[in-house]
């Protein structure tokens, strides 16, 4: 079955695969060699630390960073931490004109031994390994995959959609998926047992916070995964480049698990042939089909609209 996305960057094929696939308390932390603000400089303005030697390129560097940890930037990305798991934050790293904006991050940083840096431009490109760093970086600890059972367990009765992403890539798309996700609702992305996808730096920006409110989900094996959904009620729909039923006139089931495929490989075949529903979104012809991040939200929009 076909994947969701045009050919190039953004999208598929729209060919198949062949084959199936078989907060918490923190301990105490020692000071912070970078500088860390009082509590008084950081409920006016904080004073910048004194840097170190290194330089972004050397001792900042992620690959100095432990795997546990995940390198943000980007406003949005920074801030939905701080509200929503401030205890995972590390270290942060902005710009001067950020200060009165991240006014409360730095006044909680200070209070809790956690260090902040003033830096230059330059400094910031180097530290997000991108020029779209928004004037913050932040070392913050990942939050992990929860298990489909741990998911299933807490979800409230009712009308329930999801994503499962099988195969998608490209982080840029899959930032763009979480923050649809985030906007109309959604209680999780699926991720497949072997898939390498986890939210990048890169992502974490797309999403614009929405990687910290949606539940990211480690499947297990794909037969497994579908009994499992299928006996909390759930109906899988794949989605499909043309040849679906159109998603604007079929009646979307309360609970619901859309299945996309990779944007360059397609959807793997046995999974489509699993899947209860096909679905294509209609348009006007003048291009083969839609982005995946695109349809995503379009198909989002669709379910919301229903339930």
């Amino acid at each position: 079955m076909d994947p969701w996305g045009g050919r190039g960057r953004g999208g598929g094929s729209g060919k198949p695969r062949g084959n199936a696939p078989g907060p918490g308390s923190r301990a105490p932390k020692s000071p912070n060699p970078y500088g860390r603000s009082t509590p008084d400089q950081a409920a006016t303005t904080p004073a910048p630390p004194t840097p170190p030697a290194e330089t972004p390129a050397g001792g900042w560097h992620a690959s100095t960073r432990p795997v546990r940890e995940l390198r943000l930037h980007g406003l949005n990305a920074v801030r939905a931490v701080f509200e929503r798991r401030p205890e995972a934050i590390r270290k942060v790293y902005l710009a001067q004109a950020r200060i009165p904006t991240l006014q409360p991050l730095l006044k909680w940083c200070a209070g809790n031994r956690i260090g902040y840096r003033l830096v230059e431009d330059e400094d910031l490109k180097k530290l997000a390994a991108s020029s779209h760093h928004e004037g913050v970086v932040a070392d913050v600890l990942r939050a992990e995959p929860v298990s489909l059972a741990e998911w299933l367990a807490g979800l409230a009765p009712g009308p329930q959609c999801a994503v499962w992403l099988d195969g998608v890539g490209n982080p840029h798309n899959f930032g763009a998926i979480l923050r649809s996700a985030a906007h109309f609702g959604i209680s999780a992305v699926l991720l497949p047992q072997q898939s390498p996808l986890a939210l990048s730096g890169a992502a974490a920006r797309v999403a614009e916070g929405g990687a910290e409110a949606v539940t990211l989900v480690r499947l297990p094996d794909v037969g497994e995964a579908i009994s499992a959904l299928r006996s909390a009620d759930f109906g899988l729909a794949a989605t499909l480049v043309s040849g679906g039923s159109d998603v604007f006139a079929t009646a979307l089931p309360q609970r619901l698990v859309y299945v996309l495929g990779a944007e360059g490989e397609g959807m793997d075949r046995a999974l489509a042939d699993s899947c209860d529903l096909r679905l294509s979104i209609p348009g006007s012809g003048a291009v083969e089909s839609l982005n995946v991040a695109a349809a995503t939200a379009v198909l989002l929009a669709t379910w919301r609209q229903q339930h």
